[in-house]
């Protein structure tokens, strides 16, 4: 095992990596950049290490930064999270130049799963259903139209080198084709660094379905079972649970199966998820993930295996934890991602300071956070606070569960997505488990509706709670009050 570890991230997937890392007896190592230098994750590691200046580029992008610190303070292997460069192949090759181990797949397989042409390539390959369309990035309009025809309408633009939805455009006719090429070449040359787009058959209303994978370096690799993510808006996820609602036994063999045969077709090690589309009985390819998801805790509250753990022990040369037979469901989870955004604004960023905090808790709920009564949250990245967390013996029950920890969790100062989701837990649609990828937008008027009227309660309930959080300066003369009075009580027992 090894001793020593760098988290390459920040927020609370660096305090959740730390928290296995301290569980295995391994001390963690924190990097921050100038706008990070109060955040918890760099007070909670055993050793923490300023790398800059607050921009991605020059901090938690900055590969060489990270490499120096590394060598300088010993780390044996680097977990760099999700994002930043969680799939970022040069990472994997620095590593494994200076000596160090990415705790993560090679720099070659994530290059291999990185574009999605390629990464279709090879799931054809190995037997693994994909979306109907094009094989190669489009080289001319003409062949784009042809493309088009050939597959029928609605088609899918999307970037090769994608993420995130990031620039895809769905096209329903010929005559919107050509300007959904152009603005997703644009939006990939900015975003990725490569324009390559490419055109495949848009599945109506699919469901998201991901697959959990773990493969150690000893050609052991196993699902760790499903997860659904079809609440989404512009194709970022906003909801998640485990296990899918129309998961059976059957399915998850086949689509299990179809996952473990893409990860083991390029040699995959580390914890990955093999992404799906699911339509009408039919499951796709989507893409593969070569990182810790965001939604992992679900499957670590139905499975019972800490994801994070088996990363950190596959990287230091650990058989897998168990084998397939062994992986087994048990009741239900979901998730909900708390943003500092504003709902009622289409999700406009809401960063700024937390003047009251309080998370919720009781049986059942987890909350993997990287905040605290009066931090500031900073501008310059995601705008993830918190991940909510609960389970249940049912799907109903979890939802339940999740209304009653939504009412409790108490986030003062910035807008925050709390009240979607207390909207969503009472949506009937929701509730009924009919779900896909445009569920938000579809039940848009339905949900903004029930939003206002939960931003109101929330208003005359933050109105009452207000007095419960002193103001800052109030803390600091309360602090001081008490600490002048512990002072002067030591110093009369010394007299005496």
């Amino acid at each position: 095992m090894f001793k020593k570890v760098l988290i390459a991230n920040r927020g609370e997937i660096a305090i959740r990596v730390m928290r296995a890392c301290r569980e295995l007896d391994v001390k963690s190592v924190a990097v921050y950049s100038d706008a990070d230098k109060n955040s918890l994750f760099a007070k909670y590691a055993d050793e923490a290490y300023n790398i800059g200046e607050p921009a991605p580029a020059k901090s938690y992008l900055n590969i060489d930064k990270i490499i120096d610190v590394a060598e300088k303070c010993g780390a044996e292997a680097i977990h760099p999270g999700y994002g930043f460069l969680a799939e970022n192949a040069r990472l994997g090759d620095e590593c494994e130049k200076h000596g160090i181990k990415l705790i993560g797949p090679k720099g070659s397989v994530i290059n291999s799963m990185g574009s999605k042409i390629e990464s279709k390539k090879l799931m054809q390959k190995a037997g693994v259903p994909v979306v109907p369309g094009a094989s190669k990035g489009i080289s001319s309009i003409d062949e784009a139209v042809s493309m088009a025809e050939s597959i029928g309408y609605p088609v899918i633009v999307k970037a090769s080198a994608g993420g995130g939805g990031i620039g895809m455009r769905t096209v329903y006719e010929e005559d919107e084709l050509v300007r959904a090429i152009e603005s997703t070449q644009s939006v990939a040359a900015s975003a990725f660094g490569d324009s390559t787009v490419y055109i495949e058959k848009y599945i109506e209303e699919p469901r998201h379905i991901e697959f959990q994978i773990l493969a150690d370096e000893h050609g052991n690799t196993i699902h760790v079972a499903d997860r659904e993510c079809s609440i989404q808006r512009r194709h970022q996820k906003l909801i998640e649970e485990a296990p899918s609602p129309i998961m059976t036994d059957e399915l998850r063999d086949q689509m299990g199966s179809a996952a473990v045969k893409a990860a083991a077709s390029i040699g995959y090690t580390n914890a990955g998820t093999v992404e799906f589309i699911y339509s009408d009985g039919n499951f796709y390819f989507l893409e593969m993930n070569t990182r810790i998801q965001v939604e992992h805790p679900i499957t670590e509250f139905v499975t019972g295996v800490d994801l994070v753990k088996e990363q950190i022990k596959i990287a230091s040369g650990r058989e897998l934890c168990c084998n397939q037979d062994e992986i087994q469901v048990h009741g239900h989870a979901i998730e909900c991602r708390i943003n500092a955004e504003d709902p009622l604004n289409d999700f406009a960023p809401n960063p700024g300071k937390i003047t009251g905090y309080r998370s919720p808790g009781g049986t059942g709920v987890r909350v993997d956070s990287g905040v605290y009564m009066n931090y500031s949250i900073p501008p310059f990245y995601d705008s993830m606070i918190s991940k909510l967390i609960v389970w249940g013996r049912t799907r109903n029950e979890a939802i339940a569960r999740m209304r009653r920890a939504l009412s409790e969790y108490i986030i003062l100062g910035v807008k925050t997505t709390l009240p979607f989701h207390k909207s969503m837990m009472n949506n009937p649609h929701f509730i009924e488990a009919k779900l896909h990828t445009h569920f938000v937008d579809e039940h848009k008027q339905d949900i903004e509706e029930n939003m206002k009227q939960v931003v109101l309660a929330d208003k005359q309930k933050e109105a009452r709670l207000k007095s419960t959080f002193l103001p800052s300066k109030k803390i600091a003369a309360v602090s001081g009050a008490v600490s002048n009075y512990m002072a002067h009580t030591i110093a009369q027992k010394e007299k005496k």
